[in-house]
C-alpha cells in the first residue's frame, strides 16, 4: 500500500465514521423548543461538530491502523474478497519469470 492509498483509505474511514457520529446527541430546534423563524423544526439547535470531528479522528485512526495492519500483513488478500472469481486466476506458485 502506497502513501496515497493509505491517505485515501483514512479519508474514507474518517468520512464514514463522521456520518455515523453526526446524529449522536443531536438536539433539534423542535426538541429545544426554540425554533428560529424560517428554519425547520428538525434543524439542529446544538450539534457539537468540532467535538465530534475530534472524536471521529481518534476512532478513524484506530480503525485505519487495524485495516492497514490487515492489508500489509497479508491477513486479508484480494483473493479473500473475490467472491465471484472476477479478478482472474491468482499467481501460480513456483512459476519462474521465463515462463
Amino acid at each position: 500500500m502506497g502513501p496515497v492509498s493509505g491517505l485515501v483509505l483514512f479519508v474514507m474511514i474518517w468520512a464514514m465514521t463522521f456520518f455515523v457520529a453526526i446524529p449522536i446527541r443531536l438536539q433539534t430546534q423542535g426538541e429545544a423548543g426554540n425554533v428560529v423563524p424560517g428554519t425547520h423544526h428538525g434543524s439542529p439547535a446544538r450539534h457539537h461538530l468540532k467535538k465530534k470531528a475530534w472524536i471521529t479522528t481518534g476512532v478513524a485512526i484506530v480503525i485505519w491502523a487495524v485495516a492497514v495492519w490487515c492489508i500489509l500483513s497479508g491477513k486479508i488478500t484480494l483473493a479473500d474478497v473475490d467472491l465471484f472469481s472476477r479478478f482472474g486466476p491468482g499467481p501460480v506458485e513456483g512459476r519462474g519469470l521465463g515462463g
